[in-house]
């Protein structure tokens, strides 16, 4: 069916605070696939900037609204229009509650509550909630939940929502109940339910601070023979956010829920981790390496959401790279450790590269091409792409180059320190990592705000008489995408960290020293990340062996930028590299680049009328 509704853009520069906040909702839904009836209770107050005579506008899609009253108190004057609820006339704070009827069988839609196969779902990103009941349904209005859930026990003897269990009961009627709460604020669109008929393993463990958590995997019967690598890739998360950024898991439990009905990948909701069983299941009799890989990934990356993204959120949907691009480098990393050697790594590391060659630079380069932090919509699930995912991931990744394993650390620290519980920005995350180092990032900020994959020509001038070696860089990025358009702002050079190493005629690693420098520091870094910031650099090595032969580079190691290199190098070069480079990627980088020459070769030997 053809859209006929005129899409309306959205921009990134009319961002205003909500007139109102919400700390607080109590929800309790009497499930039924005909007609769920949800009442909410919102604990409201007016912002502080907000005028005192403005409205509170909650939004609702596909809700038959039942009843609303304000501290007990039916309200008259609310009026529904367009997919919105408007109540004028509201005290600076108090009680807002609201009965609303939703048709979990009828939602077609699989975003808000949805019955499959008999089973109640939830997918409340990025704008599902709102389908569940009224609500300030943004990311930047965060409230604890206490979510109470009733049932039919024999259709749904499981009922799960986010946070703690707090009770059980039974119930009339051969119905029962569950409470539960979580105590960490958190937006609308980490809301989750789960009802149904479902089986479980579980495990307990204890946290680095001796704290007692109970571990769940939730199937359908017939598939919990396939969940150990489930629940061993999320204790393998755990033991990792634990050692590598001190993060603990802070609920008391924490749920995998895997089912075939699940529309999307998978989901990270406040403690209850909705996955498609794709992301879950395996044995060794059905699964091949690549399929336990991708679980142990997914696993972990929706685990690290915990922190990157719940704990901490985005401000508004613009900022999707600032839980996304983080969550992927932390799934990335945690997969590299996982491989348990630095040739293990060297291969993750490869794997991500090639898939942001592949898929994302392409991106980069076409109609679609958009920022890493995009500026406009018109549908915010078309949000979710390579460019906010892969090259976010990349963004950030940078960021460790730059400040170093340690230096990254102590931003993360601080992020955490200034920003838990709150709704922010990847202007935030720029600025915790450079106050916690004392580094100007202002310039890095353009890898957010501009678009396109910059191409860096690297030159190289030896002179053997002094033992000197002078590279010259230069960064081209045409505009793409929206950039394109008529009265967009010229690109500006970027910040790229260029990882950098020079080889010597008996394939070692030689010392790294620039012009001005003291002495060439640690010698057994021979790799050095070169700050190029503008349109053309030059940097000069000094103090190298003297009438010998010109160093070969071997540059952007470990693909430090997402990059596009232009370097002269003969086929002997390549070859020399791809058998002394102490650098993984660029021994393998040196492979492929003979690979293909030879390859091209041969096409051009084979074709009609050649030689």
């Amino acid at each position: 069916m053809l859209r006929t509704d005129t899409p309306v853009t959205v921009y990134r520069k009319d961002y205003t605070a909500p007139a109102f906040t919400i700390d607080h909702v109590e929800l309790v839904l009497d499930l039924d696939p005909q007609r769920t009836v949800v009442t909410s209770t919102l604990r409201f107050a007016r912002h502080a900037s907000a005028a005192a005579d403005a409205p509170l506008v909650l939004v609702g899609e596909d809700l038959e609204l039942v009843g609303v009253s304000v501290d007990g108190k039916p309200v008259a004057n609310a009026t529904q229009q367009a997919g919105t609820l408007t109540l004028p006339g509201l005290p600076a704070q108090g009680t807002l509650e609201i009965t609303a009827a939703c048709q979990p069988a009828a939602n077609t839609s699989l975003s808000g509550l949805y019955v499959s196969n008999g089973n109640f779902f939830t997918q409340c990103e990025a704008e599902g909630f709102r389908r569940i009941t009224y609500f300030l349904d943004r990311p930047d209005v965060m409230a604890t939940f206490r979510v109470t859930l009733r049932a039919d026990r024999a259709a749904c003897p499981v009922l799960l929502s986010n946070g703690n269990l707090v009770s059980e009961r039974e119930l009339p009627g051969g119905r029962h109940e569950a409470v539960w709460e979580d105590p960490f604020r958190k937006p609308s669109y980490l809301f989750a339910l789960v009802a149904g008929k479902l089986e479980r393993i579980e495990e307990r463990i204890q946290s680095a601070s001796g704290k007692d958590k109970l571990l769940q995997v939730w199937v359908e019967a017939r598939d919990l023979d396939k969940t150990r690598h489930a629940m061993d890739s999320l204790i393998h998360a755990i033991r990792w956010d634990e050692r590598r950024f001190g993060l603990e898991l802070d609920l008391d439990r924490f749920m995998i829920v895997a089912v075939s009905d699940f529309n999307m990948g998978a989901m990270e909701n406040k403690g209850l981790n909705i996955f498609n069983t794709k992301y879950v299941l395996a044995n060794a009799q059905t699964a091949t390496d690549i399929d336990f890989a991708n679980i142990e990934a997914v696993v972990g990356h929706e685990y690290f959401h915990n922190w990157t993204g719940n704990r901490v959120t985005c401000r508004d949907w613009f900022q999707l790279s600032l839980k996304e691009g983080l969550t992927v480098f932390r799934d990335q990393e945690f997969s590299a450790d996982m491989m348990g050697s630095e040739s293990g790594r060297a291969v993750k590391r490869i794997e991500d590269v090639r898939v942001l060659r592949q898929v994302q630079f392409p991106e980069d380069a076409g109609p679609m091409a958009h920022p890493v932090r995009p500026d406009s919509y018109e549908e915010i699930n078309n949000f979710y792409t390579v460019t906010v995912y892969e090259k976010g991931a990349e963004v950030v990744r940078m960021y460790q180059t730059l400040l170093g394993r340690d230096g990254f650390r102590k931003g993360m620290d601080l992020y955490f320190k200034r920003h838990d519980g709150q709704a922010v920005t990847c202007d935030d995350f720029r600025a915790a990592m450079a106050d916690a180092n004392g580094r100007d990032l202002t310039q890095f900020g353009l890898w957010y705000s501009q678009a396109g994959t910059p191409v860096v020509t690297a030159r190289t001038t030896w002179n053997a008489d002094d033992g000197s070696l002078t590279l010259t860089l230069s960064q081209r990025c045409p505009k793409v995408g929206i950039e394109t358009r008529a009265g967009s702002p010229e690109k500006q050079p970027f910040h790229i960290p260029f990882a950098i190493g020079l080889l010597g005629a008996d394939g070692h690693d030689l010392p790294l020293q620039l012009e001005g420098e003291a002495a060439a520091g640690n010698t057994s870094n021979t790799t050095r990340v070169l700050d190029f910031t503008q349109a053309e650099q030059t940097f000069r090595f000094v103090n190298l062996p003297r009438g010998a032969a010109a160093p070969l580079p071997s540059l952007l190691r470990n693909f430090s930028a997402p990059v596009i290199v232009d370097a002269e190098y003969t086929d002997a070069q390549l070859t020399f590299l791809l058998a002394h480079d102490s650098d993984a990627f660029n021994r393998w980088e040196a492979g492929q680049r003979l690979a293909t020459r030879a390859l091209l070769q041969l096409v051009a030997t084979c074709r009609p009328g050649a030689r």
